[in-house]
């Protein structure tokens, strides 16, 4: 039977209250959202604003038509947005939601308050997200055991009555051929339209900003026009978190520019004929690895994490298919061998459910490098260097140029003893602590160092599984991707209406030290203030207390740029 805690039915009972779907009064609404964040004095909600797609969008659900975000502010502050000192509004970066941005907007919103202003942050949630379906993660929340979300997702069980209808396939998504990066632009102008309608409030305290790809669109935004209405004009300033205020992925990911090759616009209307047709995927996604039920099952290691992190409840009870297993296999194998042979499997060893999460996001184990956080290493038994995809000192050659910025700069481990000892997880803030076991490579560099280890894995797991809004992105629309990449088609330069609005305001650009900017000479204009150690997720994850006693210097950046 599984046990059922009174303080995790509790907090599912308000996130149902607050569950991403077709809100049930029109126009738009606003559902408190309670948490166990140990940041106090930070009020969240959930905002629902019904804004329709055009009719050229095609067939989409019902809910579609509204679009979310999530509001943090002062709990001592305005109830009104409009009478806050500044609005800090952030575009999710590839695969991400508006939950991502939960730590990074707690600690801004409290670092301002301490410093005796009131700001918001609002973290947007795409169209896409519309098509998740969060009940399993909600019942395994309330039962404070992942097993009841596998459950619902695997195995046919019903909460309050519904069944899980399946992930959806690529038939399923034909709408998202028509979401790209003119729509998403859109969607944000009219979120801010609608909450913030006199202009001068916008212009005065709104400040625009994003992470990873979420920075190349409000790089969009910034340069679109909106009926005579410049999107420069609806923010005093930008942030970019491990990203840049562009309209270039070059930018992002230090390649050549796609404008050094001319395009006539065939490329573009080729792709949009295959996303139409769906010989192309609408969704970024792949059988393994990355797609919705990968991205899904995040959010379950997080329930597992948060309710039980001790325990080894989350792997036995994982089911097999060959996206899970294969997934598995690329990110546990020891080395090409063990790869190819399937054995031994993650399965053959005993991780608690801590354990598992943090082999599938920290930055010693996740070979990818945008998937990446820094939150602490393995523990409780022999440990072992990981060779697979690529061994360590490969990923940290320069040479590979692009391809190196995918993969992750830290040596690699993994547990070493199958059907062995339980393997915990050592959280960041207890890395070179007395009883630290200091693990080492086999060329004798210690895997983890405290200045390397900034996000705490139980607020990640936090993050991943308590909201209403989801860290992750199942059906990432791909025209939004290959929008932005034809950025020399006709049918993109024409969004780019106003090319000034790039450096129409003030910028701050937060660099993960290990990130995908890593190394990265930025011109003084865009204002970088580099976190050593961080990955490119720690930008939104990092603890607000640092293990050099130092406070988090994201959100202190944030929070200081945003009352400057």
């Amino acid at each position: 039977m599984y046990r059922r805690p009174v303080k995790w039915v509790a907090l599912a009972a308000v996130l149902a209250g607050a569950a991403h779907g077709f809100p049930a009064a029109a126009g738009r609404t606003e559902t408190a959202v309670v948490s166990t964040s140990p940041v106090s004095g930070v009020v969240e909600s959930d905002v629902a604003l019904r804004l329709p797609l055009p009719a050229s969008a095609g067939p989409h659900p019902a809910a579609c038509d509204w679009l979310h975000y999530l509001r943090y502010r002062d709990r001592n502050g305005p109830a009104s947005a409009a009478s806050a000192d500044r609005i800090l509004v952030a575009q999710p970066g590839i695969l991400e939601g508006a939950g991502a941005f939960d730590s990074v907007a707690r600690d801004s919103v409290a670092e301002a308050a301490r410093r005796g202003h009131h700001i918001e942050f609002w973290a947007l949630d795409r169209r896409s997200n519309c098509l998740e379906d969060h009940t399993g993660i909600r019942a395994g929340l309330a039962a404070g055991d992942a097993r009841v979300a596998l459950d619902y997702y695997y195995h046919g069980a019903t909460v309050d009555g519904r069944r899980f209808a399946g992930f959806l396939d690529n038939s399923q998504v034909a709408w998202l051929a028509n979401v790209g990066i003119e729509q998403t632009v859109r969607d944000e102008y009219d979120v801010l339209t609608a909450e913030l309608p006199d202009p001068a409030v916008r212009r005065q305290k709104v400040l625009c900003g994003g992470h990873s790809l979420g920075g190349v669109i409000t790089g969009y935004f910034a340069v679109a026009d909106f009926g005579g209405d410049p999107g420069y004009r609806q923010c005093g300033g930008y942030f970019a978190l491990d990203t840049t205020i562009s309209t270039s992925l070059a930018d992002l990911s230090g390649q050549t520019p796609s404008g050094a090759l001319p395009d006539v616009g065939i490329g573009y209307a080729l792709i949009q004929s295959g996303l139409a047709s769906g010989v192309l995927s609408r969704t970024v996604s792949a059988p393994v690895l990355i797609n919705a039920e990968t991205m899904n099952l995040l959010a379950v290691a997080g329930v597992a994490a948060r309710t039980d992190p001790d325990h080894e409840t989350l792997l036995p009870a994982l089911p097999s298919n060959t996206n899970i297993d294969t997934t598995q296999r690329i990110l546990f194998a020891k080395d090409f061998a063990t790869f190819l042979a399937g054995s031994p499997s993650v399965r053959d060893f005993h991780l608690t459910n801590a354990a598992v999460l943090g082999g599938l996001l920290d930055d010693n184990s996740q070979p990818l490098s945008f998937l990446e956080s820094s939150d602490g290493f393995f523990d409780g038994g022999p440990i072992t260097d990981k060779s697979f995809p690529l061994p360590s000192d490969v990923t940290r050659d320069p040479s590979l140029g692009a391809l190196g910025g995918l993969v992750g700069n830290r040596p690699m481990a993994i547990p070493a003893q199958p059907d062995g000892p339980l393997y915990t997880w050592r959280n960041y803030n207890r890395i070179g602590a007395p009883d630290d076991p200091g693990y080492r490579s086999a060329d004798g560099q210690l895997f983890s160092t405290p200045g390397e280890e900034v996000t705490d894995l139980r607020e990640l797991a936090r993050s991943l599984a308590e909201h209403p809004l989801d860290f992750t992105e199942q059906y990432f629309p791909t025209r939004l991707v290959t929008d932005i990449e034809q950025d020399t088609a006709p049918e993109i330069t024409r969004l780019v209406a106003h090319p000034e609005g790039l450096t129409a305001n003030p910028i701050i650009t937060l660099v993960a030290g290990d990130g995908l900017l890593a190394g990265r000479t930025l011109p003084p204009e865009y204002h970088p203030v580099v976190a050593p150690g961080y990955q490119h997720l720690d930008v939104l994850t990092a603890a607000p207390a640092q293990n050099d006693g130092r406070p988090e210097i994201v959100s202190t950046s944030l929070a200081g740029f945003a009352l400057s």
